[in-house]
C-alpha cells in the first residue's frame, strides 16, 4: 500500500501485459558485446571521461566514404572537443582529418565529393573552412564577426550559402550621456529591451537582430555577400539559432523557411512558418505556402521538380504537434499531403536518388527505423530491428549511413545498402574498448495499463549484479519535454546506477511522442495530470516483477521530468527521496522569466491574468505544503529555459517548513550541464542523496 497526500490509499497494481521478447534479444546482444569472456568489471563513474561520441555522419556523394564528427573529453580543460574523421564504407581505413585544441563540426561534402566544408572555432571564433580529404589541406574561407550556421553547397560547388545573425545597433530609446572626463571608467551601459525574447539558453543575452542568408565563394573565400535584407529574420522563428537554406536544382534559387512579418508579430506566433523562394538574380522573394500552421524542412528533389516539406495545422499547441509530410511542385503548386498520421514527426527527410520518393526516420514505441514514401503516397518500412537509428545520410548509389544505438551499446556508425537494408554493417564503434568486459544491467521492455486503461510502454534495467531472490532499490527516471520519447538508446547514467545496485525504470507517460497525436494530446491543458497516474502505474508494474524493494523507491527527472518530480512529491509519500533537476515549479513566474515564454501560454486555456487559479493549481508550488519526501534540487546558475529562481522558490518554501531539502547550483551552466566534471557531479550528488535516505 502507498498513500497519496489526499489521504487515500492505493494498492500496487499487477502487471497486465508484459513482453519478454526484448530481454531475449538483448541477451544475445550482451553475448556479442562481451565475446566469449565473461564480463569482469562494472561501469564505474570514471568511465564517463573515457566515453566518446559519434555524430553528424555524412556519406560521400559516390557512397565510398563516410565523414563524421568524433567528440571526446578534454580532461585538462574540462570540456568536450570535436574533430572530423573519415572511413571507407568497408571500415578498413579510418583516419583523423582534423585535430587540435579546438572543435571542428558541421561538415558537408561538396557535390563532387572532393571537398568538405565545415565550421571551426580554431581561431577563437567560428568560421567557415574547406578541407581536401585526399591531402588534408585546409583553407579558411571567412573572417566574419558573427557566427555562421547551416552550411549548404551550391549544385555546381562554386558557392557556400549559410545563415548569420546580425545585431541591430540602434536603440529603441536612444539617449546621450553628458561628457565625462577623458579616461573615465564608466559602468557597463544599460540594456534597453523591446522584445519578448532577449536571451536564449546556452547563449545568454542576445542583442536585437535578424538572421540573414549569406553566400561566399567556395574556392577563394573572402567577404560573404549578404543575399537577404530588411528587418526580417530569414529562418524558422521557432528554431532560434539555426538556418536551413536550400539550393534549387538550377543554382539560381534559394529556398528557406521563415515568417516574413514585422518582428512584433513574429515573436507572438508560436506555430507560424512559411516556405519562400528567393531568386538570386533579381532578389525577388515568392511565398510558396500559406498554411495556418508551420511549413518547414523543405528538401528539393534531385530532378528539380518537387519540394517535400513538413507541417501541421495550428491548434495553438506549443511543441506537442506531430508533423506530416507534404509535397508541392517547385513553383509552389499542386500541394498535397504525402503521408501523415505518424506516431512522431519524421526526421532526416531525404530524397531518393531517382526522385521517386523520400526516405525518413520514424521514432515509435522506443525504436527508430527508416521508412520510404513514394510520390503516390505508398509507405513502406525499410529497416527493422530493436535499435534506434539517427542521423540518416544517403549516397547517389543507394549506400546509406546512420548512427545506431541499443540499450547496451552507445551510438556507433553503421552502413547499409537500400538494396539490402536488413544488413547493418558496423563501421566504427568508438566505445567498444571502454565497455569491453563491462557487466551491464539487463533491460526488459514492459507494457502495462494506466488506471483509465491507456496502454503504456516502459523499460526496466536490472542491477548489473542481479541475483534472483534479492530485493533492489528502484529509481523512476522521468524524461523532459514533456513532448519527447524515451527509447532503446544507450544511457550511461542509468547503467552506472545499475552498476551501483539499483534498478532503473524509464517509461513514456501520456504526452510522450512515438505513439500518436492522441497520445501526445493526453496532457493538453492538464500537465501535470494523468501523466502522474501513468508514472505510478509504471512503478506498480516494476514492483510486480518481485525483486523491487518497496521501501527504497526513488524518483528523479530533469526539465519536464523535474516538473513532474516536484509535482509527485506533493502528491504522495511513496518515495524515500527525490531529485528535481532544472524544474519549473511556478508557471506564472516561469512564463515571465524563461527565455521563450510563449509556449507556456499554450499549456493553458486562458492567460494567467484571466484565470490565475488554473495556472497556480497545476504548478508544483501549490502542493509544496504536502511534501514529506526529502527533495534535492539541482539547477544551473545560468539556466534560462527553467530559470534558477524556480528551484529557489521550491527550496525556500521547503526550508520555511523545516523539510529535508538541499539546493545545488551549478556555476556557469545553462539548461543541462556542458562541463564533463559537472555531468559527473550531477550523477554523484544524485546517488549520494539517494544513498543518504536508503534503508538497508
Amino acid at each position: 500500500m502507498w498513500k497519496r497526500h489526499d489521504g487515500t490509499l492505493q494498492k500496487e497494481k499487477p502487471v497486465r501485459k508484459i513482453s519478454s521478447a526484448f530481454i531475449i534479444i538483448l541477451s544475445f546482444a550482451l553475448i556479442s558485446l562481451g565475446g566469449e569472456a565473461a564480463p569482469t568489471r562494472l561501469l564505474a563513474t570514471a568511465t564517463y571521461l573515457e566515453m566518446e561520441d559519434i555524430g553528424n555522419p555524412q556519406i560521400s556523394p559516390g557512397g565510398s566514404h563516410m565523414l563524421f564528427v568524433r567528440r571526446s573529453v578534454d580532461k585538462m580543460n574540462d570540456r568536450t572537443r570535436s574533430h572530423l574523421w573519415i572511413v571507407d564504407v568497408k571500415g578498413k581505413r579510418l583516419r583523423e582529418l582534423t585535430h587540435g585544441r579546438w572543435s571542428d563540426f558541421s561538415p558537408v561534402w561538396s557535390p563532387d565529393g572532393k571537398r568538405i566544408a565545415f565550421l571551426s572555432d580554431r581561431d577563437g571564433t567560428v568560421q567557415v573552412y574547406v578541407l581536401w580529404p585526399d591531402s588534408n589541406e585546409v583553407a579558411q574561407l571567412t573572417h566574419v564577426e558573427h557566427t555562421p550556421v547551416g552550411l549548404r553547397w551550391s549544385p555546381d560547388g562554386e558557392t557556400l550559402a549559410f545563415g548569420m545573425y546580425l545585431p541591430v545597433t540602434q536603440s529603441p530609446l536612444p539617449v546621450t550621456l553628458p561628457e565625462f572626463p577623458k579616461g573615465a571608467k564608466l559602468a557597463e551601459p544599460a540594456k534597453v529591451i523591446d522584445r519578448i525574447i532577449w536571451a536564449y539558453d546556452g547563449m545568454g543575452d542576445i542583442p536585437k537582430g535578424f538572421m540573414h542568408i549569406f553566400a561566399v565563394d567556395a574556392k577563394t573565400g573572402g567577404t560573404p555577400r549578404q543575399i537577404t535584407s530588411g528587418d526580417y529574420t530569414y529562418h524558422d522563428p521557432r528554431h532560434f539559432w539555426s538556418c536551413d537554406p536550400q539550393w534549387g536544382h538550377d543554382g539560381r534559387t534559394i529556398f528557406f523557411a521563415a515568417l516574413l512579418k514585422p518582428w512584433d508579430e513574429v515573436e507572438m506566433e508560436i506555430n507560424e512558418c512559411e516556405i519562400y523562394a528567393l531568386d538570386l538574380e533579381s532578389g525577388d522573394i515568392k511565398q510558396l505556402t500559406e498554411r495556418d500552421g508551420p511549413d518547414r524542412g523543405m528538401r528539393i528533389s534531385h530532378d528539380g521538380r518537387w519540394i517535400v516539406y513538413t507541417g501541421f495545422d495550428d491548434r495553438n499547441y506549443a511543441d506537442g504537434n506531430i508533423s506530416s509530410l507534404y509535397l508541392m511542385d517547385i513553383q509552389g503548386n499542386k500541394k498535397r499531403l504525402l503521408a501523415g498520421g505518424f506516431p512522431s514527426s519524421p526526421a532526416d527527410v531525404t530524397w531518393a536518388p531517382d526522385s521517386s520518393g523520400v526516405y525518413y526516420l520514424m521514432a515509435e514505441r522506443g525504436l527508430s527505423n527508416l521508412y520510404f514514401v513514394s510520390l503516390d503516397g505508398n509507405v513502406r518500412k525499410i529497416t527493422k530491428g530493436e535499435h534506434y537509428l539517427s542521423s540518416f545520410t544517403l549516397a547517389d548509389n543507394g549506400q546509406a549511413a546512420a548512427i545506431c544505438s541499443t540499450p547496451h551499446r552507445p551510438g556507433y556508425l553503421v552502413t547499409f545498402s537500400l538494396g539490402q537494408p536488413e544488413t547493418l554493417t558496423t563501421v566504427v564503434d568508438v566505445n567498444s574498448d571502454v565497455l569491453k568486459d563491462v557487466k551491464l544491467g539487463e533491460v526488459e521492455e514492459m507494457w502495462f495499463q494506466s488506471p483509465d486503461g491507456l496502454n503504456l510502454q516502459g523499460w526496466l534495467i536490472k542491477p548489473a549484479e542481479f541475483e534472483e531472490g534479492k530485493k533492489y532499490p528502484l529509481v523512476l527516471w522521468i524524461h523532459g519535454g514533456p513532448y519527447a520519447m524515451y527509447s532503446v538508446r544507450w544511457n550511461w547514467a542509468w547503467q552506472n546506477f545499475a552498476a551501483e545496485g539499483y534498478a532503473v525504470l524509464y517509461m513514456n507517460p501520456r504526452g510522450s511522442t512515438g505513439y500518436s497525436q492522441d497520445f501526445v494530446d493526453g496532457i493538453q491543458y492538464s500537465y501535470p495530470g494523468k501523466d502522474y497516474d501513468d508514472l505510478m502505474a509504471g512503478v506498480d508494474a516494476a514492483v510486480a516483477k518481485g525483486f523491487i524493494d518497496t521501501e527504497n523507491l526513488f524518483v528523479c527527472g530533469g526539465s519536464g521530468g523535474g516538473i513532474l518530480t516536484s509535482y509527485i512529491v506533493g502528491q504522495t509519500d511513496r518515495f524515500r527521496a527525490a531529485c528535481a533537476m532544472r524544474p519549473i515549479v511556478n508557471y506564472i513566474s516561469a512564463a515571465g522569466a524563461a527565455d521563450d515564454p510563449t509556449d507556456k501560454y499554450s499549456w493553458f486555456k486562458q492567460p494567467h491574468w484571466v484565470d490565475p487559479l488554473d495556472w497556480y493549481q497545476r504548478s508544483p508550488i501549490a502542493s509544496v505544503g504536502h511534501v514529506t519526501t526529502p527533495l534535492l534540487l539541482m539547477t544551473g546558475e545560468l539556466d534560462l529555459r527553467t530559470p534558477m529562481g524556480q528551484s529557489e522558490e521550491f527550496f525556500r518554501a521547503l526550508k520555511m517548513q523545516r523539510k529535508d531539502t538541499l539546493l545545488i547550483r551549478m556555476p556557469n551552466e545553462y539548461h543541462g550541464w556542458r562541463r564533463p566534471s559537472h555531468q559527473i557531479l550531477n550523477q554523484l550528488y544524485l546517488r549520494a542523496w539517494f544513498e543518504k535516505y536508503r534503508t538497508r
